[in-house]
């Protein structure tokens, strides 16, 4: 609770510093705010599940906490050049991703679904205006629009389900209703659906298909600062609010669900990894980069293990830094050349061969390719769904895998061996940082997941 407490009164100064023009200390401020929670978080791991009513801290909490608060810290030091001077959204800008991450600490730690569905609104309303906060840019209004309308639907079925196992079991408790699916000897029919509603809803926030189709236009119209907080931190905690509820509370039924969690899961792969083959703007790639990795992190939910918290503990963090990476050398390039497409990569090696380097890094990473951690996610996931010797399902994943090397690849020959622009890209100190930070992590994590492996 000290770590939400912390993260809200953070925002809330920030946001009456930017009241007094003092635009210099929002980053210092945010940077202590952000360290002091990261600090709470150390500080409670390993102690016994501590009950606030409707909210659980446990290592399962503290863990999607830790890579939540560090994702975001890295995501606001790229705010180094990334706003005009004379720009009036600074403080804004700060303190609704800080309201957001509020939310998601939220999303990670609740034991009641009225307070998942408090945490997910805090969040996505908190998103809602950021996608749109360029408000003379018509692809950023596009974005925001387009991500409200979805989101307001999603979370009708997000609703709609709720209260039919509200209706089923007369609790919002997840505890009470794993024990209503354990001791009852029939179930309510109306459960059923309400399962199905959540499902669905949890799946449009999270981008899985066939409910993404928001993701790449609002992916490509938001800033590029706030895409890359959507595809990282956002995604981690969906995914945990959807382990928490469906591999916790709904693990009696999973007989039931997991068969058409399995149709979601063969379509986002499929969906995500060949529609991004088509593309020539490396932002959105990106965008059906993420979709075929919820695919993924969907995995561990179709074999349900006690490593399956791990496993995708593992795979978010692989993915989380990896996309920082290859954002954070988005917004350069783009800051220099004008552009997001594919050609404008070319010759990057030549260039700025540090960030080359590291984006190199992070694209390896994406596809999987060993010593990086995406290898070992992808790794644990299909070891995962193996223990149940699900054959066809793990060739079919692999099939997609070797589908994404082509476009993550063609990133790498761009920089390495084609011929641009020989004009320099200089990296400011704060993207140094990021890019060092993330590339050592996503290697450490490469060689040694045990540091992770069993932190849950």
């Amino acid at each position: 609770m000290n770590i939400i407490i912390t993260i809200s009164i953070t925002a809330f100064i920030v946001l009456y510093a930017g009241l007094f023009k003092a635009n210099k200390a929002l980053l210092p401020l945010t940077v202590v705010g952000l360290l002091t929670a990261l600090g709470f978080t150390f500080c409670a791991w390993n102690g016994n599940a501590i009950h606030f009513g409707m909210m659980q801290t446990d290592n399962f909490a503290l863990a999607f906490s830790g890579i939540c608060i560090i994702g975001t810290l890295l995501i606001f030091l790229l705010t180094q050049n990334y706003f005009h001077a004379k720009s009036d959204n600074i403080a804004e800008y700060y303190t609704l991703i800080l309201f957001a991450l509020a939310g998601m600490l939220m999303m990670v730690s609740y034991k009641n679904m009225a307070m998942l569905f408090v945490g997910l609104e805090i969040m996505s309303v908190s998103l809602y205006i950021l996608a749109g906060i360029r408000k003379k840019d018509f692809a950023s209004n596009e974005a925001s629009l387009k991500y409200f309308l979805m989101g307001a639907f999603s979370t009708g079925f997000l609703l709609f389900g709720i209260t039919l196992i509200y209706g089923a079991t007369g609790s919002f408790d997840l505890d009470k209703i794993q024990a209503y699916l354990v001791n009852s000897q029939t179930i309510t029919p109306i459960f059923y659906p309400g399962v199905i509603l959540m499902m669905i809803g949890l799946s449009f926030k999270i981008g899985a298909a066939p409910f993404h189709f928001w993701t790449p236009d609002v992916y490509e119209g938001s800033p590029t600062l706030i895409t890359t907080f959507m595809s990282t931190v956002v995604k981690t905690a969906g995914f945990a609010a959807f382990l928490r509820l469906f591999a916790g509370s709904l693990a009696p039924l999973h007989d039931f669900w997991v068969a058409p969690l399995m149709v979601i899961v063969c379509l986002t792969l499929f969906i995500g990894n060949v529609t991004a083959l088509f593309q020539k703007n490396f932002k959105r790639m990106l965008a059906y980069s993420s979709i075929s990795h919820a695919g993924y992190l969907l995995f561990s939910l179709i074999v349900l293990t006690k490593n399956s918290e791990n496993n995708v503990l593992v795979y978010a963090a692989a993915y989380t830094f990896a996309s920082i990476i290859a954002f954070a050398v988005l917004i350069l390039v783009k800051q220099k050349t004008g552009s997001d497409s594919f050609e404008s990569f070319n010759g990057l090696a030549k260039r700025n061969p540090l960030i080359a380097l590291c984006l190199t890094v992070a694209m390896l990473s994406l596809a999987g390719i060993p010593l990086t951690a995406g290898f070992i996610g992808k790794y644990l996931m299909f070891l995962n769904v193996m223990t149940e010797y699900k054959t066809l399902l793990v060739a079919f994943a692999i099939l997609n895998a070797l589908v994404g090397f082509y476009y993550y690849f063609r990133v790498i020959v761009a920089m390495w061996f084609k011929d641009g622009a020989e004009t320099e890209l200089s990296t400011p100190a704060q993207y140094k940082i990021v890019l060092l930070v993330s590339v050592a992590i996503t290697l450490i994590l490469g060689i040694y997941p045990a540091i992770i492996l069993n932190l849950i």
